[in-house]
């Protein structure tokens, strides 16, 4: 499984969403791919602060179409296997001395007990998480990753951590599709 971390959510209700993560997620099977409760409540928790507007409500209808219509039954909640995990991403990062935001811990740790691949741009927040990463803004073609930021080489090793298997998320098409959700923008 492959779960898409905030950055990647976001990228996808941008007025002009990056054309490199739109084809890397064209490419995966949906099924394998998930989010993360943390995620959603940082999706909702930004369109919450943004002023009262027609953003705001263009924003909130986006987000409410992806989580609702395509992300239904994926979502992965924080529960007693990641906080366990949890536990020891923390403790983990605080002895290298590099401590780590709670929200980004809790995604961590519900990859980390699930066994799951982190796709991210913010691979350095992660890093020695014990999970795998992939930066779907360093990825050429499906299957096809590009050296990232102070790597040295181009393999698959230099954006993944460990090799996993290639998943699927949401054709771009549903996304430009799903956002004419007509729900009201809650108080």
């Amino acid at each position: 499984m492959i779960v898409l971390d905030t950055n990647v959510l976001s990228e996808l209700v941008r007025a002009t969403p990056d054309t490199r993560v739109l084809t890397w997620l064209d490419a995966l099977p949906v099924a394998e791919t998930a989010t993360t409760a943390v995620t959603v409540a940082e999706l909702h928790h930004g369109v919450a602060r943004l002023p009262d507007g027609r953003r705001r409500v263009a924003l909130h209808h986006a987000v409410r179409a992806m989580l609702d219509d395509d992300f239904r039954g994926r979502v992965e909640p924080f529960d007693r296997h990641a906080a366990r995990a949890y536990a020891h991403v923390v403790a983990d990062r605080e002895r290298l001395g590099r401590p780590i935001s709670v929200a980004d811990a809790q995604i961590a740790a519900i990859c980390r007990a699930r066994g799951a691949t982190l796709a991210t741009r913010n691979t350095k927040d992660f890093k020695d998480t014990g999970i795998e990463l992939i930066d779907p803004w360093q990825v050429r073609r499906a299957g096809s990753p590009v050296a990232g930021p102070g790597s040295s080489s181009g393999s698959r090793a230099s954006v993944i951590s460990r090799a996993r298997p290639a998943a699927r998320a949401m054709p771009a098409s549903r996304v430009q599709q799903s956002t004419a959700d007509p729900a009201p923008v809650p108080p």
